[in-house]
């Protein structure tokens, strides 16, 4: 992995309409369509389905809004602020096995033949860091040009 390959902020936002108006009206941000739905992910406490809902910038540098969701990892955290800086990952369980030899502890995952692997690892100094299957990249990079109106 190489710091090239960060492609996002992510921010865990309790007023998620609120969050995108004032990113809007103070630095002129544009949004794609929300995209989202139920994910099986795996948490050091096993399999959970989760709600995962966001909105990505068309504008950048990019930022990922996600809407929170309380009692679990993407919950919004007293004073907001950013959440996760995320990473494209050309093999996500490698990467993740990697930061871990590191001292990242893996906090969530979906690592499968999906072509859409991601990983939550949170770094020794508490940064969580997003890994995101690069697989990804042409697509969410249509997304982004499209405005959300095309995947």
């Amino acid at each position: 992995m190489r710091g090239e390959d960060q492609f996002h902020l992510g921010i865990v936002a309790e007023d998620f309409e609120g969050t995108l108006a004032g990113l809007s009206a103070a630095f002129g941000y544009e949004w794609c369509a929300e995209i989202g739905g139920p994910v099986t992910v795996t948490l050091p406490t096993g399999e959970a389905v989760v709600r995962l809902s966001c909105v990505y910038s068309r504008t950048s540098p990019r930022l990922e809004i996600l809407r929170s969701i309380p009692g679990t990892l993407w919950e919004a955290g007293p004073g907001g602020g950013v959440h996760h800086v995320g990473y494209w990952s050309d093999d996500v369980a490698t990467d993740s096995a990697g930061l871990a030899a590191l001292g990242y502890t893996a906090e969530a995952s979906r690592i499968g033949s999906t072509g859409s692997d991601f990983a939550f690892l949170r770094g020794p100094g508490g940064v969580l860091v997003e890994l995101v299957d690069r697989s990804a990249q042409p697509m969410l990079e249509k997304f982004w040009a499209g405005g959300g109106s095309e995947a």
